[in-house]
């Protein structure tokens, strides 16, 4: 991988769409950023959002664009508007849900970099079942927590 020495950038309206599991649009690939981080942003029903889920291998930093959020990560509870950040830590059970009743809009930034290739990776692949949606999660570091559905952590 290519060391981070120059700028990165992502024009406004450039990126990279992905139709997995809502709508992505990825704005920055670990390859452009040397593996130090990845970036996309989320569009997201009201009353969507990932089930209960661990990062083995990123931290997570979420900034709401638009819509109103709320954030489980371990015992706490978050609820968050247009301008309000949280940064979630890997390896502990987190999920997010637009709580709001229009679409919702995220910036999404991975460090390191490397799973915002995910979403593209399950356009391609289009797994039909839970196992295989499992398989390719974990190629990510993904694991969705068993069991927990959409509850809070």
């Amino acid at each position: 991988m290519n060391t981070f020495s120059r700028a990165a950038a992502s024009p406004a309206g450039h990126g990279t769409p992905a139709m997995a599991f809502g709508r992505h649009v990825i704005r920055m690939m670990a390859a452009n950023t040397g593996g130090t981080f990845g970036m996309f942003e989320a569009f997201v029903a009201p009353g969507e959002g990932p089930p209960l889920h661990v990062h083995e291998r990123e931290d997570e930093f979420f900034r709401v664009l638009k819509g109103h959020f709320g954030f489980w990560c371990a015992g706490d509870y978050l609820e968050l508007t247009a301008g309000g950040c949280i940064a979630l830590p890997r390896g502990i059970p987190h999920r997010f849900e637009n709580i709001g009743s229009e679409e919702g809009a995220l910036m999404v930034v991975v460090t390191p970099g490397g799973f915002e290739s995910f979403f593209p990776m399950i356009e391609l692949c289009k797994p039909e079942t839970p196992e295989q949606v499992a398989a390719v999660a974990g190629e990510f570091g993904l694991t969705i927590v068993a069991g927990e559905g959409r509850q809070a952590a």
